[in-house]
């Protein structure tokens, strides 16, 4: 599985950002840590099971620093990996510096590829997945083969090495035969067993008899007896590792197979009624679970991630969402869950319609089942206040009856030691209820790490990554941060600058209908390399360019000279006029640009009481502030035609234009998005339009006509635009809840005539029209 281990190259951090990366996004540097403060490894395709073994080796601390202990001196240096005479131990140097990575680098994955090229793995090597027990006892070989001729030589033995002793015990004269073995790890039963103390004394405390036609030849008594075999741990590793054998094979089917079942092990256990010896200390036997690596699937595949516990205390834990909604709110009292609703809201303020639909979410269940016979509508519920800070447990209840008390899955670990969730690059908090979650199912433990409770760290180690970490390796990790913040800050200012050409009022004067420069050869432009996430604020305090307040209007060529929009008309803009005059009342406003592909959004309004509202680009959405103001102005500089359009509920786009005519009240919490075409001018009509007998299952289709139109006419251009052909169709109307309705019987009738409006939808059925038929009736 490994190759040689003293051939490598490369030296230097391995960065988190390979050359293979997407077209235009290599200088993009990597990002930093989150708030966790734990960095991810990045998985090469199949290497989750070592990036879970090599993140419990790493929070196992006694492990990493007696690993840091080796200098250069003994292990060499990569930089001598060329000279022949020279042994440089590659495997342990390269988790040295996986580790002080994983530990101080400011970045939110590493990559292991240059310890699994020291391990000498081929490309199909790291596609493919291995069993993570297997690689931990090929990586031990691998450490203890490395480390010959060191002081580290015997440090896998000195941590994992353990000792049990199978014993035959002859009934007749008493005579003990015993085989002893090494081991370092144990590799215990699923199938048959209810959990981990159940398998361990079915293994070292109930005995085997051999009697009837089993009996046992005793050297001593030199003829067949009766005997009993049993097993004892002789010596117990500071470190006990415990494989689970989830994985069977069925011989009556003839395939392989996982293990299930509910299969309980305890956080903290005593090995004393398993081992040989019992009057060591009673601390001796006293082991406490502090990693658990999970598979996740099958027996042909699957993955593999870790639960760690933070043992040093050096990563931030925070109390998952779904751990604050269990233990903040009470589902029988409407106060508590929507106390709890809000104050998940950044902005603690939610519309009424949106938060019925949210409670529902939250409780399974609508109001109006659940609470509206005993409280009445949601809307009548009364005034309710919320703190500004997240609500706790006690404050959410609003009573002490309901406070519970803390069990073992809730947010403060006892220890001050908490469980987070390594998967891959990914890093988050856990409970101990998560553990739990983790006893059964295709997704559930597959190894067990236990340390000695008796092992206490120093308090110097406490919070602290950087302890114990050799002062050579501290420097590299510095001169890497160093680059990685230089190469951010590069990066940040190239892709947030822009060029602003800012048209000052006083160089223009206005001359039949348009501005134009007062002198050709005065320079009237102003060209400013400006941060696009500053404000308009920002730019005013360039006093050196201008003086006074400004008012921002969007401009454009045309042959007449230079032409002001007020409004946003959905052509191409050319630029952006900033036109400087004094505002009316001293209001002061300020300016936010947003860039995302080559699209540029600003937002115009004042400052006074601030509120929010999401705007939509290119896929990206922004929570931007969204003030009570006079108008609401949207300038844009596109390459094409470009519209914004107001998103219901359901994720459905409302024709352009509808949101414009709306109060900025009641714009707020609604989604803004920024989509290609033109707004349709006041005598076109937006229409929707579907093919099929049922338009909730088919891609419903936009289309832009005229209103002038007839049926007729409307007809053919939905069937080109729906690529289809023939005559055999007519246009029917689609009813408030969304079912077929009549058709549009007069095709040469126009749309206005026809009674169709703005918004409508329409659906394309395939079939003539039945003739018109004049019935004339005698009178008698």
């Amino acid at each position: 599985m490994f190759g040689d281990l003293f051939e490598e190259d490369g030296d230097g951090f391995s960065s988190s950002t390979s050359g293979t990366g997407v077209k235009g996004r290599e200088c993009e540097p990597p990002p930093p840590r989150g708030k966790i403060r734990f960095c991810g490894i990045k998985n090469q395709g199949g290497t989750c099971y070592l990036n879970s073994l090599i993140q419990t080796l790493l929070f196992t601390p006694e492990f990493r620093e007696e690993l840091f202990c080796l200098g250069p001196d003994e292990l060499g240096c990569l930089a001598d990996k060329d000279k022949p005479e020279a042994k440089v131990r590659v495997i342990p140097l390269e988790l040295q510096r996986l580790f002080s990575h994983l530990l101080l680098v400011d970045e939110q994955t590493a990559s292991t590829k240059d310890l699994t090229d020291s391990f000498g793995w081929t490309n199909n090597e790291e596609m493919g997945q291995q069993d993570v027990q297997e690689l931990n006892r090929i990586l031990f070989s691998a450490l203890e083969s490395s480390l010959v001729g060191t002081t580290g030589s015997s440090l896998i033995h000195r941590l994992y090495h353990g000792m049990l002793v199978n014993q035959i015990t002859c009934k007749e004269c008493g005579n003990i035969s015993e085989r002893q073995e090494d081991f370092l790890d144990l590799t215990v039963s699923v199938r048959g067993v209810s959990g981990l103390e159940e398998a361990l004394w079915n293994m070292f405390v109930e005995e085997e008899m051999f009697e009837g036609n089993n009996l046992y030849r005793c050297s001593r008594c030199e003829q067949l007896v009766r005997a009993a075999k049993s097993a004892k741990l002789r010596k117990l590793p500071p470190f006990l590792t415990i494989s689970l054998l989830r994985f069977n094979f069925d011989f009556a089917k003839c395939e392989r197979y996982k293990e299930t079942g509910s299969y309980v092990f305890p956080l903290t256990f005593d090995l004393k009624p398993f081992c040989e010896q019992n009057n060591w200390p009673d601390s001796e036997y006293s082991y406490e679970l502090f990693s658990v690596i999970i598979h996740k699937g099958g027996c042909y595949g699957g993955h593999y991630h870790v639960y760690i516990k933070d043992i040093d205390q050096i990563g931030h834990w925070e109390a998952p969402v779904s751990l604050l909604n269990e233990n903040s709110v009470d589902a029988e009292d409407p106060l508590s869950v929507l106390t709890g609703i809000l104050a998940q809201e950044e902005s603690k303020c939610v519309l009424v319609d949106q938060l019925g639909q949210k409670l529902m979410n939250k409780t399974g269940t609508p109001w109006s089942k659940k609470y509206k016979k005993q409280y009445g509508t949601i809307s009548k519920v009364g005034v309710l206040k919320f703190p500004t800070e997240p609500v706790s447990s006690a404050s959410a209840n609003n009573s002490t009856e309901n406070t519970e008390p803390e069990t073992a899955g809730d947010t403060e670990a006892t220890d001050g030691c908490h469980w987070f969730d390594l998967n891959d690059s990914t890093v988050t908090a856990v409970t101990v209820k998560d553990i739990e979650k983790q006893f059964q199912g295709k997704e559930s433990a597959y190894m067990l790490f236990y340390r000695k409770t008796a092992m206490k760290r120093p308090p110097e180690a406490i919070g602290n990554p950087a302890y114990r970490v050799p002062p050579h390796l501290v420097e590299m990790v510095q001169e890497e941060n160093a680059r990685l913040q230089q190469r951010r800050a590069e990066f940040d200012a190239s892709s947030n600058s822009i060029e602003v050409r800012l048209h000052l009022a006083p160089h223009y004067h206005w001359q039949n209908g348009a501005l134009h420069a007062l002198s050709p050869n005065e320079d009237s432009i102003i060209t400013v390399t400006f941060d696009r996430r500053r404000t308009v604020g920002d730019l005013r305090l360039m006093q050196d360019l201008w003086e006074g307040d400004m008012a921002l209007t969007l401009a454009k060529n045309v042959p007449a000279g230079l032409h002001l929009y007020d409004t946003l008309t959905g052509e191409h803009m050319s630029f952006i006029l900033l036109h400087f005059l004094k505002m009316l009342n001293n209001t002061s406003y300020s300016l936010y640009l947003l860039i995302r592909h080559s699209v540029y959004v600003l937002l115009y309004f004042s400052t006074a009481r601030k509120k929010k509202i999401t705007v939509c680009v290119s896929g990206k959405s922004f929570c931007l502030p969204l003030c009570s103001y006079q108008c609401l102005f949207f300038i844009l500089c596109l390459d094409a035609e470009c519209c914004l359009r107001q998103m219901d509920r359901t994720g459905k786009l409302l024709p352009p234009g509808t949101f414009s005519k709306q109060s900025p009240a009641s714009l707020l919490m609604t989604s803004l998005c920024l989509c290609p075409g033109p707004v349709p001018t006041a005598t076109q009509l937006f229409l929707y339009f579907s093919v099929g007998l049922v338009p909730s299952v088919v891609q419903e289709l936009e289309i832009i006509v005229e209103e002038s139109l007839t049926v007729k006419e409307c007809l053919r251009e939905m069937l080109q635009m729906a690529k289809l052909e023939g005559a055999s169709w007519h246009l029917r109307r689609v009813d408030w809840c969304e079912e077929i309705g009549e058709p549009l019987t007069d095709e040469n009738a126009s749309l206005k005539e026809a009674k169709v409006i703005h918004g409508d939808t329409l659906v394309l059925v395939e079939g003539r029209l039945p003739p018109k038929v004049l019935f004339q009736f005698g009178m008698i």
